[in-house]
């Protein structure tokens, strides 16, 4: 499997090329596509598959534009009611490329329609070896929970807290998760270690009646 970050130090915004015999996948595309095409062209790959991991309220996206540009299928999560050509993953749905798999958690909290990537690099292992976490898990933090406006921020923290303990801090494999976004500035690009679950403060244990009862059911 080729693998790929792209980071925007303005933004502070990664964004990634994954890639198996070929078949490229590209994950939270920044506005400015002609990277990911050069770099497909340079490796011999063709782009095939587009994922969003949320909606992004700071930057312009362009993965309509790679998807017009390169005959991409889009994919975001269902929650977000899009209404471009796409195809809406739930938990559970699972891409094949080539010798590469990426499985779909839905992960509501940061944003409604929030999803993890969970990928499966075959040639070496038959487990997970990555997560691509969207704006869902930081190094040392998580996502903000008050960007919605059909959410309040208490209810989008509990389906944050939801999604990290239930599904994400699940995860106890050799695997790396890696978010898109920093969580400042001076963060760097961002990369966490393998023992991811153990390296995140702001997901410690603590008690879910803090928030309220989740109301994105079909979430689960």
């Amino acid at each position: 499997m080729y693998f790929e970050q792209f980071y925007l130090g303005c933004l502070a915004h990664a964004s990634y090329l994954l890639a198996s015999e070929g078949e490229a996948v590209v994950v939270d595309p920044q506005r400015d596509v002609e990277i990911y095409l050069k770099a497909a062209a340079e490796r011999g790959l063709q782009i095939r598959h587009v994922f969003g991991t949320h909606l992004h309220a700071d930057f312009v996206s362009g993965h309509r534009e790679l998807a017009h540009r390169t005959g991409a299928t889009i994919y975001i999560g269902a929650q977000a009611g899009a209404t471009l050509p796409h195809v809406a993953v739930r938990y559970g749905f699972e891409l094949r490329v080539r010798k590469m798999r990426i499985q779909v958690l839905e992960t509501p909290g940061h944003t409604p329609e929030s999803i993890c990537l969970v990928v499966t690099d075959e040639e070496k292992s038959p487990q997970p070896s990555l997560v691509l976490t969207g704006d869902t898990l930081f190094i040392g933090d998580v996502g903000r929970p008050d960007l919605s406006p059909a959410h309040t921020p208490a209810e989008l923290a509990g389906l944050l807290f939801d999604s990290l303990h239930k599904k994400v801090l699940q995860l106890r494999i050799a695997c790396s998760s890696i978010p898109p976004t920093a969580p400042d500035l001076s963060a760097g690009a961002p990369c966490v270690p393998s023992a991811f679950p153990r390296s995140v403060p702001s997901a410690s244990p603590t008690t879910r009646c803090r928030f309220p009862p989740g109301t994105n059911s079909s979430a689960s």
